[in-house]
């Protein structure tokens, strides 16, 4: 039995295809299925059942690819041991971002990052939150940038910072007069609202119960970008809530609909969060050093009151 066998087996369990996992491994399909075949055969089970379409693991192999991912993970913490004692930050670090953090957080520090760590291959992939647990929990994700807290025992969460929410109002809204929000002006009815799946969504459907306002049966106006409910708030269909990085990027004659709220205001919480394995420590220490700094001087808020992003 070697690692780069319990590799393969990995690869193959989670592509549920040989031949892709042959791809993502860097190895010609006959390689991986005679590597695989060996360690079945060494072990006297079989790990694939390949009558299903796709390829599925049978009982006893779910045991085992379990029990691989903790022995690759070990494997791995061994190369970690040797680089922080040389002091070598560098390798591939693969990230995952939420789509609501990804395009206003990523270009704030992905260049001054890549210039100070040269040697580190930062491989980002843009997921929602569920697959980042479930992703990071397989070990296919050395860490990941979410709205928090997630409440996983598996997982580490370090803050990297508080966003408020701030509401985009056309001046013809009935709440375009005001100076300032109170979290109970809010009216789930008037909201635009990013599509499910968006853990953003579920911390206005969370502000908007804390309010005590209707939360009606359904939403008739959803989308998967926050540009896409700004141009729907100027055709007069209603409101949105915006993160505040998103805020910065706003047209200079739009800026008049935005509208901040009273302290304190509700925010979300952005953090960097790994498995408790605490694999490739010294580029997650890394990583959260750069964020915590360039975000510093963009998010000025200091009297904010978090709000969970996960469905109740």
């Amino acid at each position: 039995m070697t690692i780069t066998q319990l590799k393969y087996v990995l690869a193959v369990a989670e592509h549920q295809n040989f031949t892709k996992a042959a791809q993502k491994t860097f190895v010609t399909q006959p390689t991986l299925s005679m590597q695989i075949q060996k360690l079945e055969e060494e072990l006297e089970i079989r790990i694939f059942d390949r009558t299903k379409k796709p390829i599925e693991l049978t009982g006893v192999g779910k045991k085992i690819v379990e029990q691989a991912k903790n022995i690759v993970n070990e494997s791995e913490r061994m190369q970690d041991v040797v680089d922080q004692e040389k002091g070598f930050i560098g390798g591939t670090f693969k990230l995952g971002i939420i789509p609501t953090v990804m395009p206003t957080l990523l270009p704030l520090f992905l260049k001054t990052f890549s210039n100070r760590y040269p040697k580190v291959h930062l491989k980002i992939e843009e997921l929602n939150t569920d697959e980042i647990i479930a992703k990071i929990n397989d070990g296919y994700l050395d860490a990941a940038i979410a709205a928090t807290p997630l409440r996983d025992e598996k997982i580490i969460e370090r803050p990297l910072y508080y966003e408020p929410f701030v509401g985009y109002i056309p001046e013809s809204h009935r709440l375009g007069s005001k100076q300032k929000l109170d979290v109970t002006d809010l009216d789930i009815d008037d909201i635009l609202l990013l599509e499910d799946g968006h853990c953003f969504r579920d911390g206005i459907i969370n502000l908007c119960k804390a309010s005590k306002n209707n939360l009606g049966e359904k939403f008739q106006l959803e989308s998967g970008s926050f540009e896409t409910l700004v141009k729907l708030a100027n055709e007069g269909l209603g409101m949105t809530l915006l993160p505040y990085l998103h805020t910065l990027d706003i047209d200079q004659s739009f800026t008049q609909n935005l509208k901040y709220f009273k302290d304190p205001s509700p925010a979300r919480e952005v953090s960097l969060i790994y498995s408790k394995s605490e694999l490739k420590m010294q580029i997650i220490n890394a990583l959260h050093s750069i964020i915590s700094g360039v975000i510093r001087g963009a998010i000025a808020f200091q009297d904010v009151k978090i709000i969970s992003p996960m469905k109740n």
